[in-house]
Formats: C-alpha cells, sequence, structure tokens
C-alpha cells in the first residue's frame, strides 16, 4: 500500500496509556493535535471500532500524529491493527481521510472497521477514552454498597 501520507489518526487504544503500541507511536511520532471525522463510534469489546460516512451527524475524535517514519510505523500499526500481509481476515482497513481541525483539515491515514457493527454498542460521545473512564466510573459506583 503506497505511503503518501505521514499523518495518522488514532482514535481508541493506541491512546490509552500503557498500551505499549502507543507508547511506540509517542516516541516514533509527533503529537500534532487533536481531531475528528464524521462518523460512529463502536465498543467491540477490548477496542473500539469506527465507521466513518459524511452524512453522518455524529463525529469520532482523536490525536494526529505526524510519523517520522511512515513506512516503518505503518508495518508496525497494521500488525498491530491485523492488516498485514500475514492475516486473511481483515477486522480493520487503512485509509487515507480528511481529519477536520480547528487550523484546517489534514489527510491523514485511518484504521476503519471493517465487519458489521450491529450487534456492538454505539460509542454515542465518539470519545473511546472518556467512554472508558465513564465505563469504569459507572462499574465502580455499581459495586460500592448502599448506605
Amino acid at each position: 500500500m503506497e505511503t503518501t501520507s505521514q499523518f495518522l489518526f488514532v482514535y481508541g487504544t493506541l491512546l490509552q496509556p500503557g498500551n505499549e503500541f502507543a507508547a511506540y507511536l509517542n516516541k516514533h511520532c509527533k503529537f500534532i493535535g487533536d481531531g475528528r471525522i464524521r462518523g460512529r463510534l463502536y465498543d467491540i469489546g477490548q477496542y473500539p471500532g469506527a465507521v466513518i460516512g459524511n452524512t453522518e451527524e455524529r463525529y469520532i475524535y482523536g490525536s494526529i500524529f505526524m510519523m517520522d517514519d511512515p513506512e516503518t510505523i505503518l508495518k508496525v500499526v497494521d500488525d498491530y491493527e491485523g492488516i498485514g500481509e500475514l492475516y486473511n481476515h481483515h477486522e480493520y482497513i487503512r485509509e487515507k481521510v480528511d481529519i477536520f481541525t480547528d487550523n484546517g483539515d489534514i489527510n491523514c491515514w485511518m484504521y476503519l472497521y471493517n465487519l458489521p457493527v450491529a450487534a456492538y454498542n454505539e460509542v454515542t460521545t465518539g470519545d473511546y477514552i472518556q467512554y472508558l473512564k465513564d465505563t469504569s466510573a459507572q462499574n465502580n459506583a455499581a459495586k460500592q454498597p448502599f448506605k
């Protein structure tokens, strides 16, 4: 796959502290800023799945990184996302998309969910990291005894 964009838009586990691949990106990329794209985000289980569409009224929120070596970095992240040459079942695809920012659009690589989403809950805020925090807080509150 051709590598013409040096920018990568991430919206899920690649933003989580403690994720070794997030640490890899932080070491080999420069954070550019926050961005968003029209679409819907789904809770696939241990990670999110993004489905984009220009007619959507919702947004998926994430971060834009400039890769210092796009070809090498994308190979590493492709393997993490399960779309390398070793995989015959592609849960994700990588596409170039325009990400909205406060300073204009940036053309970025983005990993998109490539399977049906009907069985999954939508992350209606479009912000996976906040969704995890909210879900964790709800779970902790549910474990508290009544007073």
